[in-house]
């Protein structure tokens, strides 16, 4: 199949997953699986649907209600592995929550806060300090300076 080039602003036809860089560059999730974090990135488009539909528990949380058929029709994989790929972001990443609702109803997902998260954990070591200096930085991403040297020089990152 043959694809057009595109002309003018028909790019903006298109609709996207937004993934946080986060999930890329910060290497505490260096190793979660890219289905995961596309997963992570369809919740957190849903989320967004939640948040204007007023879906928030007695705390005030947001809350999304995705079915495993609708995960598995989302990314379009088998029920095992969506399931798996709900169980590595509950428990190995803790950025969603299932609550059940019993009586054959799906659980409700809370969506976590990725960036919250990594700056309550003080990952994040500086914020946003004079124009055209750092910005963010994360401790043990490095990224090599593209020659054949040994040095090595910090990608940093901010949270936009």
């Amino acid at each position: 199949m043959k694809y057009p080039y595109f002309r003018g602003l028909e790019a903006d036809r298109y609709s996207f997953y937004r993934v946080p860089k986060a999930l890329i560059k910060v290497d505490l999730f260096e190793k979660m699986s890219g289905d995961a974090k596309l997963l992570y990135a369809v919740l957190l488009d849903r989320m967004n649907l939640s948040l204007k539909n007023g879906w928030q528990d007695e705390n005030g949380n947001a809350y999304i209600i995705c079915t495993i058929d609708e995960i598995m029709d989302s990314i379009r994989c088998a029920r095992q592995k969506a399931v798996k790929l709900l169980d590595e972001l509950e428990h190995e990443y803790q950025l969603i929550e299932r609550r059940r609702q019993g009586l054959g109803k799906p659980c409700l997902l809370y969506v976590k806060d990725l960036y919250a998260g990594l700056s309550q954990s003080n990952y994040w070591k500086y914020e946003n300090q004079t124009s055209g200096g750092l910005k963010s930085e994360l401790p043990g991403v490095w990224k090599s300076n593209g020659s054949n040297s040994t040095l090595r020089m910090p990608i940093i990152l901010t949270k936009d």
